[in-house]
């Protein structure tokens, strides 16, 4: 996905040696009042310096318990419209070899940290329409993207859960499939996408799975993040997921199904006009 940040604008977030996100010039003068926390340097790679979390802290709980500290009293000033989402939901952040802390999720577009999620494609094999795909949307309380259609089964990968794991939950939670049906889901790889909002930077990479499902099977939902939820043939769905009422970080999880069942093509010229909107 298009972003507009310029390289002056952002900066390298260092910890423990390993860059695991990005800055933006907004965040970082905030970051600047902790001077116990953020290093701000100067770097030979980046004429814009960087920020790095305070290498004085020994390991993974001092790290996550200073972080913590600053993140709620920036959340109480009421600095940021990502943090008024605060979750108590937390991601870990991490270099090649390790987890180095846990954030709050909510202040992870902050610094640009990459986010994993999940996301099932539920379909089914209709006699006339042929591939039809289940969409949810989204309940107009959701602190994000409220009221956006949106795939059917989705989550964010959260500090104690597995990937597997995570799809199971999500599919019972958001739309009441049995076990019996979603152990038979297929993994259908990684999509990962750069996106920028007001919230801030949104390095995303969501582990997929395809569900075929009955045709008689209606999913229903248990968790009141989702209002309703609708069956459309493949064509009618390459039509909403290119709308401003579909949610923009779970277009391309549908696209890729779309794609990798042929009712999107090269030629179709979608693509290229989608992510330049974005």
């Amino acid at each position: 996905m298009s972003t507009c940040f310029q390289k002056c604008d952002i900066r390298p977030f260092v910890v423990e040696g390993q860059q695991v996100g990005l800055i933006k010039s907004d965040v970082l003068k905030h970051l600047e009042k902790y001077p116990e926390v953020f290093c701000i340097r100067d770097c030979e790679q980046t004429k814009q310096g960087l920020v790095e979390l305070n290498p004085a802290f020994r390991d993974y709980n001092e790290r996550t318990e200073q972080l913590e500290k600053v993140l709620r009293n920036l959340r109480s000033e009421g600095l940021f419209p990502a943090l008024q989402g605060w979750r108590d939901e937390y991601f870990e952040v991490k270099s090649e070899r390790r987890a180095l802390l846990k954030m709050e999720r909510a202040a992870t577009p902050l610094f640009g940290v990459r986010k994993y999620g999940v996301d099932i494609n539920g379909y089914v094999r209709h006699p006339t329409h042929g591939i039809c795909i289940w969409l949810q949307q989204r309940s107009n309380t959701k602190e994000t993207w409220p009221g956006k259609w949106d795939n059917m089964v989705g989550g964010g990968l959260s500090v104690g859960f597995g990937i597997k794991e995570t799809a199971i939950k999500e599919a019972a939670e958001e739309a009441s499939i049995p076990y019996d049906l979603v152990k038979n889901l297929v993994s259908a790889g990684c999509v990962s996408f750069y996106f920028e909002s007001r919230q801030g930077l949104f390095p995303n990479t969501e582990y997929v799975f395809d569900l075929e499902l009955p045709l008689d099977f209606v999913p229903q939902n248990s968790d009141g993040e989702v209002q309703a939820f609708e069956l459309l043939p493949a064509k009618e769905c390459v039509e909403r997921v290119f709308t401003p009422d579909f949610k923009t970080t779970s277009a391309p999880v549908v696209i890729d199904f779309l794609i990798r069942h042929g009712h999107i093509t090269a030629d179709d010229g979608k693509i290229g006009g989608f992510y330049a909107n974005c």
